[in-house]
């Protein structure tokens, strides 16, 4: 597991990522960094927290816009099957996805302790 240094609102932080992953994690911290500078110079009285909070709002909403604008309209998601459930396809995307949250999360809880 690789230890990349991200700048996102201009502060630095040591996140754990799968080898070969980094320049996608570089990648992402980018555009998080720019929703961050957003927020910042929309509302610059927002504590990090709530600029963090935002700017996940904001990829979010661009995330949602695009996948109404590839479905053509909002559709409820639908169940997953029970044969997708088992796609080991899904479940390695699934792990690798609790194992960056994880990794964040522990990024974050670090933080707050230096701070």
């Amino acid at each position: 597991m690789a230890e990349v240094r991200i700048m996102v609102g201009g502060r630095q932080y040591a996140v754990h990522c799968r080898d070969g992953e980094e320049a996608q994690l570089h990648k992402l911290a980018g555009m998080m960094s720019e929703r961050v500078d957003q927020v910042s110079q929309g509302s610059p009285h927002l504590t990090e927290v709530r600029q963090l909070l935002f700017a996940g709002l904001l990829l979010a909403d661009s995330l949602s816009d695009q996948q109404q604008a590839g479905s053509g309209a909002k559709a409820p998601a639908a169940p997953a099957s029970a044969s997708a459930q088992e796609d080991p396809a899904v479940l390695a995307a699934l792990e690798r996805l609790a194992e960056r949250l994880e990794a964040l999360g522990d990024s974050l809880a670090a933080d707050l302790l230096n701070a």
